[in-house]
């Protein structure tokens, strides 16, 4: 072989050799950036569901804080602060009890209330009012001022009844036995004892809130408040005091003046000269009612003294 030959062949082997380093090189590179942005849309895509994750997480986190963060309070503040033409975002928590509609106040204690459409009347538990609805009695003392402050406080309001466990639910006449509540939450079985308008009054069976009550009517009395008041009954007294009895109204025997009276409830009360109903209580001998000559006797035939006795 020529010496012009072998330089041929040489140069063209290293020729071939630099080609393929170049295609080699050129392919790796490839391969290398081919590889990254495999790797790259892997972490793009990596990084997308993160992302995805973590604003679901924002999401239920926020939606979290909302549930939290809502309260009766703030219900009506975030209402007003929501588009006027979109619903509210929580509604606003109505109060869970029932309240009926009063339509007729007919004494201090006794009232006619809506409930479902139909009158219902109640007697209220744990009070006791003068009378000026009672036919076999006159108006007693004060029985004007406890109507006229029962219609203040509940003529057309609307009430929440609350029954009690210890009582019947009905008493002898049919009527409802219940505790009122007015929509502002004032307790009126409690607020008329304690502005002086009625008695507490316990029949038979104590109630559950007999000794709120009782307190209620100590503070009327030591404030001489309403009924309490020094000196409200004595013209009325004496306005309707007779000047002569008939014999309903006199004992048999002039000794025995203590009055043994059967109220609208039925319940035997008794009263002693010097209690506060004493001059206005008139005896029905044909009802039942009669005189007794102490109050041991009145006591042992089944009589309780009266509340406004001292």
């Amino acid at each position: 072989m020529s010496s012009k030959s072998y330089l041929s062949l040489v140069f063209g082997a290293v020729f071939f050799v630099g080609i393929l380093f170049f295609v080699n090189h050129n392919v790796e590179n490839k391969q290398d950036v081919l590889g990254e942005r495999i790797y790259n849309g892997e972490q793009q895509t990596v990084n997308g569901e993160q992302e995805d994750v973590e604003n679901e997480n924002d999401i239920e986190y926020s939606i979290l804080n909302i549930e939290n963060d809502v309260s009766e309070d703030n219900v009506e503040e975030m209402n007003r602060k929501l588009d006027s033409s979109s619903l509210p975002l929580v509604a606003p928590q109505n109060d869970k009890r029932q309240y009926y509609l009063v339509v007729k106040v007919v004494d201090g204690d006794t009232i006619d209330v809506n409930i479902n459409n139909e009158i219902e009347r109640l007697r209220l538990i744990g009070i006791n009012t003068p009378e000026t609805v009672d036919p076999r009695k006159p108006v007693e003392c004060f029985g004007k001022e406890a109507s006229a402050k029962a219609k203040e406080l509940l003529s057309g309001q609307k009430v929440y009844l609350e029954k009690d466990e210890t009582q019947d639910e009905r008493d002898k006449y049919g009527r409802l036995l219940r505790y009122v509540f007015r929509e502002d939450g004032l307790f009126y079985n409690l607020e008329i004892i304690k502005q002086g308008y009625a008695y507490e009054y316990t029949y038979q069976v104590p109630y559950i809130y007999q000794q709120e009550f009782k307190e209620a009517q100590n503070y009327a009395r030591e404030n001489k408040l309403g009924l309490w008041a020094d000196g409200v009954c004595e013209k009325e007294q004496e306005r309707q005091t007779p000047a002569s009895g008939t014999n309903s109204d006199l004992p048999a025997d002039s000794s025995c003046a203590i009055k043994g009276n059967i109220n609208s409830q039925g319940e035997k009360i008794y009263h002693s000269p010097g209690c506060q109903s004493y001059a206005n209580t008139k005896i029905d001998l044909d009802n039942g009612e009669k005189y007794f000559c102490s109050e041991a006797e009145a006591e042992a035939a089944g009589w309780r003294k009266a509340n406004n006795c001292p």
